[in-house]
């Protein structure tokens, strides 16, 4: 005997209804296991952002919070590459490309501190992370940022930042290479002028100037400069590089 058209009628609208359920079902798991794991942050603090330009290597552009704006990384600061003053700056188009390349690794967050979250030319001030890794340390790390713009309360990572700074100055890389160029007032372009970069060395002195340079031992070398002076400077000389490292009469 057949199936009367009712029962029929209703097998249809359970198979159509639990299609229907199944389809919402993974919908919802998609939508809620798909995307969050793209956009959830690595970590509690940080927020996902997207990269709209490299402008230098402490400033770039990103989309955030539906528009485009200027971000300065919080407590360093690398050399200009077009300042309408100082101009291009040694290690300035290093630092540049640096920061674009470590940009382009991976995915990109920001986090802010408790101070300001803006500076006065309404730039963005932020921490800033490629995959959950910090990319001022990055820099700090290979001497191509100084510490700088120390502004409480904004100082949430500032010891780690000098100890990285504190390394790369040991190891006399990047900016460090430079003799007396990295200062607390910023980078000193008159002692390196524009067009210099990695391969330069400091000004060789003259006679004259090693003449007024010259101590009799690292005691009195220190009263002048209390972190020694390395190889190149005036008053560098063999005799007081007691461990032939380069550096003459440094602190340890």
């Amino acid at each position: 005997m057949g199936e009367m058209p009712q029962n029929r009628s209703r097998r249809k609208t359970k198979g159509s209804l639990s299609a229907l359920v199944i389809a919402v079902i993974l919908a919802g798991a998609y939508y809620l296991f798909g995307p969050a794991e793209e956009t959830a942050p690595t970590r509690e603090g940080l927020i996902p952002v997207e990269l709209i330009k490299t402008i230098d290597g402490d400033t770039i552009k990103i989309e955030y919070e539906g528009k485009e704006q200027n971000v300065r990384y919080l407590l360093i600061d690398t050399p200009e590459t077009n300042h309408p003053r100082l101009g291009k700056q040694p290690f300035g188009e290093e630092a540049k490309r640096r920061n674009q390349e470590i940009l382009n690794s991976g995915r990109l967050e920001i986090e802010f501190d408790v101070g300001p979250k803006y500076d006065k030319y309404n730039r963005l001030l932020a921490y800033i992370y490629i995959d959950g890794e910090s990319v001022q340390e990055k820099l700090l790390e290979e001497g191509l940022a100084r510490v700088a713009y120390v502004y409480p309360p904004n100082t949430r990572h500032l010891d780690e930042y000098e100890r990285k700074q504190a390394e790369a100055k040991k190891k006399g890389i990047g900016i460090w290479t430079l003799e007396d160029y990295a200062t607390d007032r910023g980078f000193d372009s008159t002692a390196y002028p524009e067009g210099k970069g990695a391969s330069s060395a400091p000004k060789p002195s003259s006679a004259k100037d090693k003449a007024k340079e010259t101590f009799a031992n690292c005691t009195k070398l220190r009263k002048v400069y209390p972190d020694g002076v390395k190889k190149g400077h005036p008053a560098y000389t063999d005799r007081l590089d007691g461990d032939k490292d380069g550096v003459a009469c440094e602190q340890r």
